[in-house]
């Protein structure tokens, strides 16, 4: 049962017309990057939570979620008429498996997303770890719309401060533009266009695959990967494909 903390919203953003984040402050305890939060609302009488990765690294004032708001969901809905200086309810521990310190060492670490999955990423990439276990790190964003592709300004910084080491890839799959791959991240591994635009090669001897995102895009881009060699990573039997599902 979680416990739980009272939390003051300390900025909100609006990114586009569905894509939100708010910085948090509440006295969490420390969490691992990687790691998701409950995030509370008491709604007629019955307290609703759901869980959100952490953006922010935990030596990072301010605990900041990126979230999608979905119709009719009743969550994401009261978020919207909160603001700065609301209040809301946080867990006070932090949960989950997606971290570093379940992949094992490559060469290569791949990170791909669709969505709001985007966030845990950005904690990630700005940890020491990161940068001390894998040579080159490429961050893969797909989404429906150039508007969706959000961040840029921080990605932009992880990039100048990892010159050589990190690049950023877009996809854009229901809108044409002159910067972004097209289509959906296994078709785009599938046919090679993901690994020409990268500079690198996945291989089972060099690559480690996080993915986080949407049931679909993890399916199906697991198969891609298997059949190439590629395999789930576990803790029992390490592997190469890292995922995990806490809704």
């Amino acid at each position: 049962m979680d416990d739980w903390l009272a939390g003051r919203i300390a900025e909100k953003r609006r990114w586009t017309e569905r894509l939100y984040s708010l910085r948090i402050d509440a006295p969490i305890n420390r969490f691992t990057p990687g790691q998701f939060i409950r995030i509370g609302l008491d709604i007629d009488g019955e307290r609703i939570a759901r869980p959100y990765s952490c953006v922010t690294p935990p030596d990072e004032p301010g605990l900041e979620i990126y979230y999608n708001t979905v119709e009719g969901g009743p969550l994401t809905t009261a978020l919207l008429g909160l603001g700065e200086g609301d209040t809301l309810w946080v867990g006070r521990n932090a949960s989950g498996f997606f971290t570093l310190g379940e992949v094992p060492s490559a060469a290569q670490l791949w990170m791909l997303a669709t969505g709001t999955g985007l966030g845990v990423f950005l904690c990630l990439l700005r940890t020491a770890e990161a940068w001390q276990r894998f040579e080159q790190l490429r961050l893969v964003h797909s989404v429906r719309s150039v508007e969706e592709l959000t961040y840029r300004e921080l990605i932009d910084e992880i990039r100048d401060a990892h010159h050589g080491r990190f690049d950023y890839i877009p996809m854009v799959s229901r809108e044409s533009c002159d910067f972004a791959l097209a289509g959906r991240i296994p078709s785009a591994i599938e046919d090679g266009r993901l690994e020409r635009r990268a500079g690198l090669r996945i291989d089972a001897d060099l690559s480690q695959i996080m993915l986080c995102g949407n049931q679909d895009m993890i399916r199906d881009t697991t198969l891609v990967l298997s059949e190439r060699g590629l395999r789930r990573n576990r803790r029992r039997t390490p592997g190469h494909i890292t995922t995990e599902k806490y809704w």
